[in-house]
């Protein structure tokens, strides 16, 4: 029996990376890689240099993907690392105060712990010698994230403990400062009544006629201001209960003004109260039509008349003396004030009825809170007009119209804030106590100042 033939042999030349060249061989060309066919079976092997080139590309892919990640995993380590530093910073700042050695010592290794660490990330980004053979990166970022999350609770449970503990402070200064505002409010209160009380006026018990100067005409000036204010407080309070409109209110008695602040009406209605209560005033008779309301005689004889009459009446109740004395010149005074500044309707609209006025036109004078406090304020003024003729020399009571120019000689703004709140020229809006000229002294009255609206006004 003959041996097998050999398989026939078919030799193919590979031109290039792709192509089949022909059967004849070149003298140049490269070696040729070998196919082999057995052509018996008619069967050929593949060709794998393109799932070589996919493969490379595959593997390309996925060392970026892991370099990224492992990056992505040294960010989240150097941040986790930051807050740690971070709440151990805090740590170390509360440990402060009060003062705690094994705490401070605590956190302190734990800053340098993690000062390292970043050192060692830092040395190893920059030498490329990043830990690539991590198994899973992406743990590594959860890890990370926790442990930030963590510093990160541990530094606000620390700033909040901080918050609490300036909050206790700061209620503990509240309650001392409230405290103090208490004892300052009682202390107000009882100044408030002896200056508001109708005893006499201590700083001018001695007060000899030969010895008065102007101060002494400031100092009882003072001293009816204030009773003043007190009763239009009062007013105010009545007004507010019955309903009134106190911006119309107080729009009606100065209508040229406007008001910077809604509590600046009590402004306006002192001026009305003023107005009504000086009126009259550079009068001996003090607007009253009988001339025996005025001291008889004649220089040095009538001013100690008139200064008789301030000493007797500064340290009385008015409501006492009135009551003793009905028809005296001084009830005869506030008899013509009362009428003159508390009308009819505003009188009916706080009561609910005239009854006051009634008993006043009877010969009566009326026992309420609210004509207690007009004749307080009444006496007071009664009482600065019998010192104010009590000098040797002329009295003069002045006001400033409205739109004046302001001039610090002749004038005090009734708000500290004027100056400061608005820009440009101040003119006057109108005057909320007069002013007096004793001799060549001038005692400065109480404007309210607005801005300059139009041209100003003759002074």
């Amino acid at each position: 029996m003959a041996p097998p033939s050999p398989p026939s042999i078919l030799i193919l030349r590979v031109k290039g990376a792709s192509s089949l060249a022909p059967s004849t061989r070149s003298s140049t060309s490269e070696p040729p890689a070998k196919l082999v066919t057995h052509c018996g079976k008619d069967s050929i092997t593949p060709h794998k240099s393109k799932k070589f080139h996919q493969d490379d590309d595959a593997d390309d892919d996925d060392s970026k993907l892991r370099s990224r990640a492992v990056l992505e995993a040294l960010v989240a380590k150097l941040f986790a690392s930051v807050s740690t530093i971070k709440a151990g910073y805090a740590e170390m700042q509360a440990a402060q105060s009060p003062y705690d050695v094994d705490a401070i010592q605590v956190a302190d290794k734990a800053v340098v712990r993690e000062l390292r660490l970043i050192s060692e990330l830092k040395q190893s980004f920059l030498k490329k010698q990043l830990d690539l053979s991590l198994a899973v990166p992406q743990v590594t970022v959860l890890l990370a994230e926790i442990q930030e999350q963590q510093s990160l609770m541990k530094t606000y449970e620390i700033t909040m403990k901080k918050l609490e503990s300036e909050m206790d402070l700061k209620d503990s200064h509240i309650d001392e400062l409230k405290k103090r505002l208490q004892e300052c409010n009682q202390g107000n209160k009882v100044m408030e009544k002896r200056l508001n009380s109708s005893g006499p006026l201590p700083f001018l018990d001695n007060l000899k006629l030969s010895l008065m100067n102007p101060n002494h005409f400031c100092q009882v000036l003072h001293y009816a201001v204030r009773s003043i204010r007190r009763f239009v407080k009062f007013m105010s309070s009545e007004m507010e209960s019955a309903h009134w409109d106190m911006d119309a209110a107080a729009k009606s008695i100065v209508p040229d003004t406007v008001l910077a602040k809604p509590t600046h009406r009590c402004f306006a209605f002192e001026s009305f109260v003023c107005r009504a209560m000086f009126e009259g005033f550079n009068s001996p008779n003090f607007s009253l039509s009988e001339s025996s309301s005025a001291p008889e005689g004649k220089g040095k004889q009538r001013r100690q008349l008139f200064f008789e009459r301030f000493k007797k009446l500064k340290s009385v109740n008015p409501i006492h003396f009135l009551s003793q004395n009905p028809r005296s010149t001084f009830g005869k005074f506030v008899r013509a004030k009362y009428l003159s500044l508390v009308h009819a309707k505003m009188e009916c609209s706080f009561f609910g009825n005239l009854n006051q006025r009634k008993l006043l036109n009877a010969g009566s004078y009326p026992e309420t809170a609210f004509f207690a406090a007009f004749a307080e304020m009444a006496k007071r003024v009664w009482v600065l007009h019998g010192l104010a003729f009590s000098f040797d020399v002329e009295i003069g009571v002045f006001q400033v119209s409205h739109n004046s120019r302001f001039s610090e000689v002749y004038m005090e703004c009734v708000t500290e804030d004027a100056f400061d709140t608005v820009d440009g020229d101040l003119r006057v809006g109108f005057t909320v106590v007069p002013g007096f000229k004793i001799g060549s002294t001038v005692v400065q009255c109480q404007v309210y100042l607005s801005p300059a609206a139009t041209a100003p006004a003759d002074c």
